[in-house]
Formats: C-alpha cells, sequence, structure tokens
C-alpha cells in the first residue's frame, strides 16, 4: 500500500482513506500508514495507544484546539474501493467519516508549521467508535494520556452538512423482560408465552410522547424505540422468556440517571434492566472558541444521535460536530459524501484556524 499524503487534496485524501479498509477491530493497517504519515511532519510530537493516534504542536499559540475523527468504519458492504460519480464520493466510511478525518489530517499537516496558525493544534485519529464504548479508543486516551484531550475548543469530524452541529442526545439502553411458562407448542393452552407478553410492552413504548427540547436555539428531538427482540427456544416449544431491547435517545438538559428514571415510569410493571448509558452534552455555545467558529460558518443546529462531543463536555471542554456530508447516507451502502461539502469544510476550518 502506498504511503498517505496529508497534504493531498482533501478528496483525494478521502478517496485514499476509503479505500483502506478499516472496520472496527480491524484498523491496524490504517493506524499504521497514519502514523507513518504523522511522523513525517516536521517539528509535532506524535504517540500512540493500540490503534489511536494523537499528534500536537507546541509553538506556544494562546489556545489549543483539538481536531478528532476516527479511523473505523461499519462493515464493508461491497462499497470498496471509492467511486466518484456527479461530484459525489461513494464508499465505505466516505460520511462516517473518513471525509471529516481527511479534512482534519490534511489541515493539521499544512498548517502545523504555518506562520499563520492561530492555535496550537492536536490530532487524534482514534479506533473503534463505531462499537461498544467499551473498545472506544478516545475513551482509553482520555483513560491514559489526559493531557493529550486538554484544549480550549474540541472538533468532531462527525458528518454535519458542513455547518455546526452542537452538542449531542444522551442514549441508553435497557432490556425489558417478560416471563412465563414453557409447554409444548402442539398444546399452547398449557404453557405462558412470554412473547406474546411483549405486545403490551411494544404499544406502550409506540406511545412514548417525545420532548423537543430547546437549548440555546437547538432543537433536540427524542426518541423512545424498541431495537431488538429476543425470545426462542425451540420450533415447538412455547417460550418462557423473551426480552426487547429499548434505545432510549435524551435531550442534554436531563443526566443517564434521570433519563433511566423516566424509562421506568413509562415501563411501570414491566421488569426493565440498565444495559448501557452515556450522557449526552449541552451544546457549550457561549464559549469564545465555539462561538468564533460559528461565526466563521454561519449556520448552528442540534446534533441527533451520541457522539464523542460528549467526551470532551464532560472534561470541560467546549466540543461541536463539523464535518462533510449527510449523516443520514451513514452505514448505508450508497454512503456517500459531496465534493463541495469536503473541499467547503476545508476552506472555512483553515479560515478559522489562521484568524
Amino acid at each position: 500500500m502506498h504511503p498517505l499524503h496529508l497534504t493531498s487534496d482533501p478528496v483525494a485524501l478521502t478517496a485514499a482513506l476509503v479505500d483502506i479498509p478499516s472496520p472496527s477491530h480491524q484498523e491496524k493497517h490504517l493506524a499504521d500508514l497514519v502514523e507513518q504519515a504523522l511522523l513525517d511532519i516536521p517539528g509535532v510530537e506524535v504517540i500512540r495507544r493500540g490503534n489511536t493516534l494523537a499528534a500536537r504542536t507546541a509553538r506556544g499559540l494562546p489556545e489549543r484546539v483539538i481536531l478528532a475523527g476516527h479511523l473505523d468504519t461499519v462493515p464493508i458492504a461491497d462499497n470498496v474501493p471509492h467511486q466518484l460519480i456527479d461530484d459525489r464520493l461513494y464508499g465505505c466510511g466516505a460520511v462516517d467519516m473518513k471525509s471529516g478525518l481527511a479534512v482534519y489530517l490534511h489541515l493539521f499537516a499544512t498548517l502545523a508549521a504555518a506562520p499563520e496558525l492561530a492555535f496550537d493544534l492536536t490530532l487524534i485519529a482514534y479506533e473503534c467508535e463505531e462499537v461498544d464504548s467499551i473498545y472506544n479508543g478516545l475513551r482509553h486516551l482520555a483513560e491514559s494520556d489526559p493531557e493529550w484531550l486538554r484544549g480550549d475548543l474540541a472538533l468532531l469530524g462527525e458528518p454535519s452538512g458542513a455547518i455546526v452541529e452542537a452538542g449531542c442526545q444522551g442514549t441508553l439502553r435497557v432490556r425489558v423482560t417478560t416471563r412465563g411458562r414453557r409447554a409444548h407448542s402442539a398444546r399452547g393452552w398449557l404453557g405462558d408465552n412470554a412473547a406474546h407478553r411483549l405486545g403490551p410492552v411494544i404499544q406502550r413504548i409506540a406511545e412514548w410522547q417525545p420532548r423537543e427540547v430547546d437549548i440555546d436555539g437547538c432543537v433536540y428531538r427524542e426518541g423512545l424505540n424498541v431495537v431488538k427482540l429476543e425470545s426462542y427456544l425451540a420450533t415447538n416449544i412455547i417460550p418462557d422468556e423473551a426480552h426487547a431491547l429499548v434505545n432510549y435517545r435524551f435531550a442534554p438538559d436531563i443526566t443517564g440517571e434521570e433519563a433511566l428514571a423516566r424509562v421506568r415510569e413509562h415501563l411501570a410493571g414491566y421488569e426493565v434492566t440498565l444495559e448501557d448509558s452515556v450522557d449526552g452534552a449541552l451544546p457549550g455555545l457561549e464559549q469564545p472558541a465555539a462561538a468564533a467558529l460559528i461565526a466563521q460558518v454561519g449556520e448552528v443546529r442540534a446534533k441527533y444521535g451520541w457522539t464523542d462531543v460528549a467526551r470532551f463536555a464532560a472534561l470541560g471542554i467546549p466540543a461541536v460536530n463539523f464535518g462533510p456530508g449527510d449523516p443520514s447516507y451513514a452505514h448505508r451502502q450508497e454512503e456517500q459524501v459531496p465534493v463541495g461539502d469536503i473541499t467547503r469544510v476545508a476552506a472555512q476550518l483553515r479560515s478559522f484556524l489562521t484568524r
């Protein structure tokens, strides 16, 4: 595989990144290439933890901006290598988030020694964002090397349509369990079908009235949804246990504990077990560095979904999502990003970093 040229055009760099397969837990080859490219930049410090890379300048500038993006993608769906059709770049990870990572890598490489740079920079390219949080490379870096996550503003290259998406929703997952009594399916009346008992649970979740919460002009819309149903013993057995996995995306004005209390209240009378919970992040738009970026870009909206801006927010660092492309194309076989978004984000961010 040819080396990565971080100073090349961000569109070409996006295509190169897409063409290097890196599903979660399989980022090593891409991490090797990114590491070598970062080591080739004069005057920067580089560290590696597993398949997570970090590099930073130390020019004594008054503020520091962190540029962070993940290396991994969801499993490839016959969409590598990339295709460029009608000014859209197609391929696994094109929008989530190799185009955002390409812009960040390019700007770090071209501005690290530039006299017009207004901020010291930290670049983080991390593994395993698309899977369970216990594997998240940014989380591990925060635990092993917390000083590398210190800054005045953090940017995540998540797809945001080339505008700023502020904060993020929290997310939790619960398991709702119903119980019955086994029986042979030929004599089903002798049993009590636990799967049938999930019917009222599903109906109650469908009746949930989502909140729309306005925070600093950013409107977060909540959602409670069944994402998985489980109940099976054999094709001729009435199941005595059934489960519904339920995901709650909640606005960042409440904590995970408060969100869980809301779910338990809504599902009162049923067995509810918490499996995973991560708080969201408030917009933080009043912070000077964030306000300056928004003034440069000219538009801001709420981020639907959870992103790693929450990790920075928990550390007291204002963070926003800023990257190319429509997030609704993430994880799809026809995943794509407009070339114009890549060039626009690169130009806007360059202007901000050199103001």
